[in-house]
Parts: structure tokens; C-alpha cells; sequence
């Protein structure tokens, strides 16, 4: 059999992506792990943030809220960008940076941002609150994709690293490093952190793709985390931290460079995090209960990477899409299905520009790159 289009990598993206296609195409969802979503989507902060990723993601980040909303996967939580009273600029930065793009963005006075945040430090005054900002099921809203997969007919195999690529008679030959072969039309590379290294395997050029690491450690904190506390952001981008169950998630907010890896958290970076929070709050640390590391994957330019590579038949990037692309994946996934087949923009989509993501767009850090 050959599939019209085999996806490579059952995460968020690669899930998202398949149930879109599944009603219109046959469809052929590869896995290198036991089971999907262990890598980046299964260590998720977990929050929409209408900021998150720059202006250059709004869009598909607004296109993507009212699906969320619309299937249940959204609980309110709004989010506090907080900093001492020398960051006045950077507040003022930002609020310009996103001014017309849709998001809405409230400066608070010293006092409102006592009243939201607890235990913050007198000498953080400054705050740009945003309502809209919620909580994602991550779980929930992968498997509803997956499940939509499988209703429709997806093929899903696990275990299925991807060892050879090779385009012959107007179809890709896939080999998994176990000796299993599968034959497709067209495939997407939706691998993350190892976008770049299934692009190499084809024979194709690499675009930059690169991965970093953050780290989250779960603190509990005396007296509890109230349930209603904002996502606090450091406008400086040191932090950041939410409530959980009394306790709180938290990140240095940390881009470390790293090989495509089963990511682990670094004592240093751990500790690095409870400082910064230590400057900012007064909250007493009983313990660190769990601590996790992810991947985040960006392209040269930190937009995702969706379309067909200009250079090599039936070869689609879906890719690079940092930290944001559980917040936008439902419009992602429209848009890159519509892209795969040829169909036009439809009301999800009709405010994206697909050229501000295409590949081609990318040519001179492509051509600096060792393939």
C-alpha cells in the first residue's frame, strides 16, 4: 500500500495534523517512542497565552482559542507580566510590540498586582495583566486527536524510529530501524527536535532547527498556592510560575542548546529558578516535589515552519514551533492540512498568511548551514 501522506512524529503536532488530513487522505502516523506525546508535548507548561511566541504567532494563537474554548480544553487563569519599577520601558515595549494585533493587554498599579499576586516583594510594582489567558488540557486535547485518528482510520504505529528515507518512483520509501518499511505519497516532518536530522535522512536540506531545553520544577510552598493565581511572567523572560493543586510549577524560563535527546533537568537550572523566585516572592519553599526538562525546537527566525520544501518532492515541513505549538495547534494543524491538499482558507484560517511560515522563506540560513 502506499499512503498518500505519512506523518513522521505522533506528538501534538504530528496528531493535530493527521486528524485534520484523516477525512480527505489515507494516512500513515509514525512514532519513534512506545507511545505518542512522550517528548515536548507530554512536559507542557500548559497554559494559552495570547503573547507567547511574539506577534508573529498571534494569529495562529487567536485562531486556535476559540476551538480550545469550544471543545472544553480551556480553564480561565489570566497572566501577570511583573517587573521592578526599572522595567517601566520593557512594560511599555510590549505593550506597543502587540498593539493592533488582537491581544489584550491591561497595565495594573502596584496595589492591583499585590492583590493578585501574594507574597510578591514591595519592589515589584510594574504589571501588564492579560484576562484571557488560560490553562490547557494538554492530555485531553491529544487525545482527542489521536482519537480522531483512529475513528477516521489513521494508521498509528509506535516504536517506529525512522532509520532510511528514499524517494523512487514518485513515492517516499520509509524504513524504521527495526527493518519495517512503508510507502507514501508524501511525507510531513513533524519530528520536533529532530526535525532537522529526518530532513537530512531525506536527502533534504536542513533549515535550522534547533533545540533548547527548559526545565520546571513543582515547589510546595507555605501557606499553599491559592487556586486563582495568575501565570506570573517576568518581563525580563527570567521566570515564570502558576499554581497546581496548592502547589507551583516553575521555570527559570532557561534556552539551553541541546542535542535531540530525552531531555533531564540540570541541578544548576533548578536551582536557578528557586533564586530567581526567592527575589521576587517571600513564599517559604517546603520542598521541590518533581522536577521535569523538555525540548523546545525554533527555526532561525523563532516562527514555526509549515509547507512544502521548494527543493524536494513531496517533502513537508511542519516544525519549530517552540513552546506554543500546544496553543496553537488546532489552527496550525487546519492550515497545514489545507496547505497538504490544496484546499483554500477557511474561517479558522482566513486571517493567516501562510508565507510568513512556508519554508521558502528561510533560504540564506539554509544555505549557511553544513548539510
Amino acid at each position: 500500500m502506499i499512503y498518500d501522506i505519512a506523518i513522521i512524529g505522533a506528538g501534538m503536532a504530528g496528531a493535530s495534523l493527521a486528524a485534520e488530513l484523516a477525512p480527505h487522505a489515507s494516512v500513515l502516523l509514525l512514532e519513534a517512542e512506545d507511545a505518542p506525546g512522550y517528548h515536548a508535548t507530554g512536559r507542557s507548561a500548559a497554559f494559552w497565552e495570547e503573547c507567547y511566541g511574539g506577534p508573529g504567532v498571534v494569529p495562529l494563537t487567536l485562531a486556535s482559542g476559540t476551538y480550545l474554548g469550544e471543545h472544553g480544553f480551556l480553564a480561565s487563569r489570566g497572566a501577570l507580566y511583573v517587573g521592578r519599577g526599572e522595567d517601566r520601558a520593557k512594560m511599555d515595549d510590549h505593550v506597543a510590540t502587540f498593539a493592533g494585533t488582537g491581544v489584550t493587554i491591561e497595565r495594573l498599579s502596584p496595589t492591583e498586582l499585590a492583590d493578585k499576586v501574594p507574597h510578591i516583594r514591595p519592589d515589584w510594582t510594574e504589571a501588564l495583566h492579560q484576562p484571557a489567558c488560560a490553562d490547557i488540557d494538554v492530555a485531553g486535547l491529544h487525545q482527542h486527536y489521536l482519537g480522531a485518528c483512529r475513528r477516521l482510520g489513521v494508521e498509528i504505529a509506535c516504536r517506529a524510529q525512522v532509520g532510511g528515507l528514499v524517494r523512487e518512483g514518485g513515492a517516499w520509501t520509509i524504513t524504521s530501524e527495526r527493518g519495517e518499511t512503508w510507502r507514501a505519497a508524501t511525507i510531513v516532518n513533524a519530528a520536533g527536535a529532530w526535525a532537522d536530522g529526518i530532513a537530512r535522512l531525506a536527502g533534504v536540506r536542513p533549515i535550522g532547527i534547533a533545540p533548547f531545553r527548559r526545565t520546571v520544577a513543582v515547589l510546595r510552598v507555605a501557606p499553599q498556592a491559592p487556586a486563582d493565581l495568575p501565570l506570573v511572567l517576568d518581563i525580563n523572560g527570567g521566570f515564570y510560575f502558576k499554581p497546581d493543586a496548592g502547589r507551583l510549577w516553575l521555570s527559570p524560563h532557561d534556552e539551553i542548546p541541546s542535542e535531540p535527546c530525552d531531555a533531564a533537568p540540570e541541578e544548576l537550572d533548578v536551582a536557578i529558578a528557586i533564586d530567581r523566585f526567592q527575589q521576587v516572592t517571600d513564599w517559604r519553599i517546603e520542598a521541590v516535589e518533581r522536577r521535569w526538562a523538555g525540548l523546545r525546537s525554533f527555526a532561525p527566525d523563532r516562527l514555526p515552519v509549515y509547507g512544502f520544501d521548494a527543493n524536494a518532492e513531496g517533502f513537508f515541513w511542519f516544525a519549530g514551533q517552540g513552546g506554543f505549538g500546544i496553543q496553537t495547534a488546532p489552527a496550525a494543524a487546519r492550515l497545514g492540512a489545507q496547505l497538504l491538499l490544496g484546499h483554500g482558507a477557511d474561517a479558522m484560517t482566513a486571517a493567516i498568511d501562510p508565507a510568513m511560515y512556508a519554508p521558502a522563506r528561510l533560504p540564506a540560513q539554509a544555505e549557511a548551514l553544513t548539510v
